[in-house]
């Protein structure tokens, strides 16, 4: 992380913080999930940089980025992601998001099918509406506010004994980006998400859809997603639940590096 360097982009009315790797090399834009944030994603940052600039943004309501009063919903996260390629100047970036970020991703490709050049859905909140409706009554906001109230060393030793097989380094990014959450981003579990069939049908730019065997999207889903959009393909990861990249990190990463390389090689063809 030495030669990384974070900055602040003002889009949207808001400014919204990010860490980025550098170099001339293709970009590659990381999006987190609920309760994370950019740096949540070091490990793959690592991974990846030596082929790509990696740029990882805090969300509205996550990490150093602003807290607005308002604006919560996807198209408010997708505008954000739109506005930093453009105040960036990022070339036809590669597009990376999970959960939340996953969605995000999405709707972000379907809506400007010229911005991105690539796209990788990591179990994506593709969730039925009657999920939707589970997840917003569920107690998750309540117990993120008594987490609030903890201090880091609490929050650390709740996750390091809810995931045991997780790095320290992990944990302690993880913990801190729970601190830095905001209750306000919470707004984004209020039905009804996007119509994630819909959106994955607009998508005509190369797309893989990764997700593991105990997570949110299922084969069932993939198949059904494939049929929609015939630049999708899709991957299971075994042994994985929500947090794919989590449970099978390396595993995660093969599958990202093999697909974003499959695409430099077409690109290199084509010109």
């Amino acid at each position: 992380m030495a030669n990384w360097h974070a900055g602040v982009c003002e889009t949207n009315g808001i400014n919204i913080h990010y860490t980025r790797t550098g170099g001339d090399k293709p970009p590659l834009i990381l999006l987190h999930g609920l309760m994370t944030n950019g740096l949540c994603w070091t490990g793959l940052a690592r991974t990846l940089e030596q082929e790509y600039d990696v740029i990882m943004p805090d969300a509205r309501g996550h990490g150093l980025s602003d807290v607005p009063d308002y604006g919560y919903r996807y198209d408010d996260h997708a505008n954000d992601i739109a506005g930093l390629i453009h105040t960036l100047k990022l070339q036809t970036p590669l597009l990376l998001g999970h959960s939340m970020g996953g969605m995000t991703a999405a709707v972000v490709a379907s809506l400007k099918p010229n911005l991105l050049r690539g796209l990788v859905l990591a179990d994506p909140s593709f969730l039925s509406p009657g999920w939707q409706r589970e997840v917003r009554d569920s107690d998750i906001a309540t117990q993120h506010r008594v987490m609030l109230g903890k201090s880091f060393e609490e929050v650390l030793a709740d996750a390091c004994s809810r995931h045991p097989g997780r790095s320290p380094e992990n944990h302690e990014l993880f913990s801190r980006a729970r601190l830095q959450t905001s209750m306000a981003a919470f707004d984004v579990l209020t039905p009804p998400n996007p119509d994630y069939s819909a959106i994955v049908s607009q998508i005509d730019i190369p797309c893989l859809l990764l997700f593991g065997d105990k997570g949110v999207v299922s084969v069932t889903v993939a198949e059904a997603l494939q049929s929609l959009c015939i630049s999708l393909e899709w991957e299971q990861i075994r042994d994985a639940g929500h947090s794919l990249h989590m449970d099978q990190p390396e595993r995660f990463a093969m599958a990202v590096q093999t697909f974003l390389g499959r695409l430099h090689t077409q690109r290199k063809a084509i010109q």
